[in-house]
C-alpha cells in the first residue's frame, strides 16, 4: 500500500468510509489486549447490572480503531502525532460502527494534517475527535 503524500492532501478532503462489526470478540479482545478488566468489557452479567444491554467496547479498544481508520487510509509511512477523541454512545455486540473522516487542517511547517473522524453506530455518534498525522 502507497503512503498518502502531503502535498496530495486538501483540507476538506474525505477519508474512504469504513464500516467495524462490532462482536463480542472485539469488545472482549480489546478490553484483555489493554488489560482492562472492567467486568462491563467482558461480562454480560455485569454489564447488565450497570444497565447495559451487554458488554460494551472500552476506550482504549476505539482509540486503537480510530488510529486504524486514519492510517488505513494514510499508509504506513504516517506517523501519529496527537490523538483527541470523546466517547458518545456505547458500542455494543450486533453494532455496526461507520467510520468517517475529513482533512480539517494542514500545516505546511511540519507536514502534518489534522483528520476530524466520527464512528456512529444506531445509537449515533460512539465517537468524535481528531488525529494528526504527519505524512511524507
Amino acid at each position: 500500500m502507497s503512503s498518502v503524500q502531503y502535498a496530495e492532501t486538501n483540507v476538506g478532503d474525505a477519508l474512504p468510509e469504513q464500516k467495524i462489526e462490532v462482536t463480542s470478540s472485539l469488545i472482549v479482545g480489546g478490553a484483555l489486549a489493554s488489560q482492562d478488566f472492567t467486568p462491563v468489557h467482558h461480562d454480560r452479567g455485569a454489564a447488565q447490572a450497570s444497565g447495559m444491554q451487554d458488554v460494551f467496547m472500552n476506550i482504549l479498544t476505539t482509540n486503537g480503531l480510530c488510529e486504524r481508520f486514519v492510517t488505513d487510509w494514510a499508509g504506513s509511512d504516517a506517523q501519529v502525532r496527537k490523538v483527541a477523541i470523546k466517547l458518545g454512545t456505547p458500542n455494543t455486540p450486533g453494532e455496526t460502527m461507520t467510520m468517517t473522516g475529513t482533512v480539517l487542517e494542514r500545516n505546511d511547517a511540519d507536514k502534518t494534517v489534522v483528520v476530524e473522524l466520527a464512528g456512529k453506530n444506531t445509537w449515533g455518534n460512539h465517537v468524535t475527535g481528531t488525529i494528526t498525522l504527519a505524512l511524507p
